[in-house]
């Protein structure tokens, strides 16, 4: 059984499990959604009337994600990412490191976007409907460093998410080893 083609297309240990893949499309979403609201919000004039409302909106996805990629990793340590068959030799070494990088690129961003806002005095709503109090006494200089890295942070997201998708394309169309099916089974797995 060395050949994927020998492989029931229906046989789900080449899937990963629902709440996983529901993660990693969440998790996808909301990474892009805060990546291009933040660069709409810093590309336009402060002045702009949705200026503020953009900013509310993405402090309350950036709450959002937070949250999701705590139960993302708790599914993952505890439950979650199942497969029958793992890859081997350096492409399963360097899809390890990979998923490593991300994860603590995410959870250090995650980190970041709550140290941000209460190192800048600012309040931070849940799409209006609760606060998060602030631990933290403000602090302009400081929050102004921690923007810099978190801006740093953001684009080390995109840069490896697109290495990760692209790698998953690469799999798909020009190996045709359905490794995009395990995370995408309507494509084909």
């Amino acid at each position: 059984m060395s050949n994927d083609q020998s492989i029931a297309p229906g046989d789900m240990r080449l899937h990963y499990d629902r709440p996983t893949i529901v993660f990693h499309w969440l998790t996808a979403a909301l990474v892009l959604l805060l990546f291009g609201s933040a660069w709409i919000w810093n590309n336009t004039p402060r002045d702009w009337h949705w200026h503020p409302p953009l900013e509310a909106l993405h402090v309350s996805f950036g709450i959002l994600f937070a949250a999701v990629l705590i139960a993302r990793i708790g599914w993952r340590v505890w439950r979650g990412r199942r497969l029958g068959r793992a890859q081997a030799g350096i492409v399963g070494w360097a899809s390890k490191v990979v998923h490593f990088v991300l994860y603590l690129l995410l959870g250090l961003q995650a980190g970041l976007d709550f140290t941000l806002r209460w190192l800048q005095g600012e309040a931070f709503s849940f799409f209006g409907l609760f606060s998060i109090p602030d631990p933290l006494i403000p602090d302009r200089t400081l929050a102004h460093m921690v923007e810099g890295l978190h801006n740093y942070v953001g684009w080390s997201i995109i840069i490896v998410a697109v290495g990760h998708a692209a790698a998953a394309l690469i799999h798909h169309f020009v190996l045709r080893d359905r490794v995009l099916g395990r995370m995408a089974p309507a494509v084909g797995g």
